[in-house]
């Protein structure tokens, strides 16, 4: 036995105690409903990792490129300071003494006609100033200013002088103390020998400088922060947290971890990038907010797998809600049928198996309904038939004791014709009325015919020429009994052969080397086509004498079956032919039962 009819067997015997709908559902649940509810959350499960994965690489990618533009615009201010500062002649005229005004004058000059146009090349710089303490050098209150007790964003010029040209740091970003939305950007001016002869000093506007990347950020769902060498936050999307020290801000909780091991805290990722300038751009992420939409998204997914599930489930149980109550009407209807109640049929309105089914089903209980009349019908006649079997028990002694008794009187009168037609009829009914034997020889039918011939001769004197061409070898074969005379009777009832001019039947026999040929042919006034076909086709009833044509046919089929043939010719006016075709029997046939009757 093999692996799947093993498998077969198994499943056919765990499930035999179920019924139908009950196996369907099983069997939806286990292979349908279950292992897709189950490869759903699978799916969405590594949907939802996939997705994380993806937004974080997304974001470190933000992230990077931010990094780039900030350190990109960065370096841009930083090139205009420091190029201002390392000029060499800006810091040789810083440097030296002047003894008249027409040289103070000319250093004004060179500073605007040098440095006035390029402040104008960055956007974003509201104040652009060269600070120096050469007391030799006045102050013209455009590019060139000394420190005094003016306030400097927020502070007083000399403090801030000296707290720049003190520090250690050559360039410097920082936020103005009277608007953290302003960016000061200071540069020392130092000789080649580290004296500080001035401060390179720019006011930019935080919008024009840094706006952009920092305008709504990973689209609200986390925040963008520039933190400098100092740990003092520059910039921020967060405008409360900018000028802060780290400390002070709200990345303190998350600046340290963040960084050690990039792993989410409290629902948040703190991701940085450090640039060659010692800044560095930070992106809290709200990971939580993240989880919160994919979770959504996966709900709904979730929702809708669920849906159509219920709905595929909703489905089939209406359809094998259907098959079952059709099922359960043609039990019940069977149950009708069994109880002896033919007249019953199912609706149809389907045209799948169970409809074909059920149109077999009203064809059958049609046809059960017919077979149990005709089997009545049949009983009936049965009985009538045995009654009418009684009576031709009766009957034959009767005309046999009748005929003989007419011949004896006959004899006295000496009529010989009457003799030898009451004789014809003794031999006539002999065989007609034998109803022990529907099997006989030929030469016994052939003796039938020819007392029924004689009879109709004395009674249409010298009307009919009766010609006969029997094979001698043919008489002692078998053939049904009455097969001839019948079709003589219809030459002198149909076919008026006793009002034809110069008529003549003609009784043929011949043998071929399987088969019996019997044929009856007269001039008659022959077959009408329509009748012929009839005849042809079976569906002629018209005989008048019990055994017509159809019941010839039967009767050969009966005993011969495909074997035998019946054919007919005819022309109308001209006569008709019937040929009669059997197997060669020596031995008496019997009825054939099955499929070859």
């Amino acid at each position: 036995m093999s692996l799947r009819q093993l498998l077969e067997k198994s499943i056919i015997r765990m499930t035999r105690f179920m019924n139908l709908r009950g196996k369907i559902v099983l069997f939806y649940g286990l292979i349908v409903f279950i292992p897709t509810a189950l490869l759903a959350v699978g799916a969405g499960y590594l949907a939802l990792h996939q997705v994380r994965a993806n937004y974080m690489l997304t974001i470190k990618e933000a992230v990077r490129q931010s990094a780039q533009s900030i350190e990109f615009r960065k370096q841009s201010y930083d090139l205009l300071a420091i190029r201002t500062a390392t000029d060499g002649e800006l810091v040789s005229r810083l440097s030296r003494d002047y003894a008249d005004m027409y040289e103070q004058l000319e250093t004004v000059q060179y500073v605007d006609r040098s440095f006035l146009g390029t402040s104008k090349y960055l956007p974003g710089i509201e104040d652009f100033r060269i600070y120096h303490t050469n007391a030799t050098l006045v102050q013209d209150g455009g590019l060139l200013w000394k420190p005094e007790n003016r306030m400097l964003s927020g502070i007083g010029e000399k403090a801030w002088y000296d707290r720049t040209a003190g520090s250690a740091d050559m360039l410097s970003w920082s936020n103005a103390e009277s608007d953290k939305r302003k960016l000061v950007v200071t540069r020392k001016i130092m000789s080649n020998y580290g004296d500080v002869y001035g401060v390179v000093y720019m006011l930019l506007d935080y919008n024009a400088v840094f706006a952009e990347p920092f305008e709504h950020p990973f689209e609200g769902e986390g925040a963008l922060y520039i933190v400098d060498a100092n740990e003092r936050i520059i910039a921020s999307s967060d405008s409360g947290e900018i000028g802060l020290r780290l400390s002070d801000s709200s990345l303190r909780h998350y600046w340290n971890l963040g960084n050690a091991d990039a792993s989410p805290v409290d629902g948040k990722l703190l991701i940085a990038s450090k640039l060659g300038s010692g800044w560095t751009v930070a992106a809290l992420v709200h990971l939580d907010r993240m989880e919160e939409q994919s979770k959504r998204i996966f709900v709904a997914v979730g929702i809708g797998i669920a849906f159509f599930l219920l709905l595929s489930a909703f489905l089939i149980m209406t359809v094998l809600k259907n098959v079952v109550w059709r099922i359960r009407k043609l039990g019940t209807r069977m149950t009708d049928i069994s109880e002896g109640v033919f007249d019953v049929t199912v609706r149809n309105r389907d045209r799948d198996e169970l409809g074909e089914l059920e149109v077999l089903f009203n064809r059958m209980s049609g046809r059960l309904g017919k077979l149990v009349e005709e089997n009545t019908q049949a009983s009936l006649k049965e009985r009538e038939q045995s009654f009418k079997a009684l009576q031709a028990q009766i009957n034959p002694h009767f005309i046999y004791n009748s005929l003989s008794l007419i011949r004896w009187r006959a004899m006295d009168l000496g009529d010989e014709t009457q003799i030898r037609i009451i004789d014809a009829m003794t031999t006539f009914y002999r065989l007609a009325l034998n109803n022990k034997d529907n099997v006989t020889r030929i030469r016994d039918e052939l003796e039938h015919l020819k007392a029924y011939a004689e009879i109709q001769q004395h009674r249409y004197p010298d009307r009919v020429a009766v010609e006969w061409r029997v094979d001698p070898e043919t008489l002692d074969l078998y053939t049904i009994k009455m097969v001839l005379q019948p079709i003589v009777e219809n030459c002198y009832l149909h076919g008026q052969i006793t009002k034809t001019k110069n008529a003549y039947i003609r009784i043929s026999i011949s043998l071929t080397e399987d088969s019996v040929y019997l044929r009856v042919e007269d001039n008659g006034k022959g077959i009408p086509r329509e009748a012929l076909d009839s005849i042809r086709e079976g569906r002629y009833t018209g005989s008048g004498n019990g055994f017509g044509m159809n019941g010839i046919r039967d009767r050969l089929r009966l005993y011969f079956g495909s074997e035998a043939r019946f054919d007919i010719d005819s022309a109308e006016n001209e006569g008709t032919r019937v040929t009669i075709r059997i197997p060669i029997c020596r031995e008496r046939p019997e009825l054939i039962r099955g499929e070859r009757a």
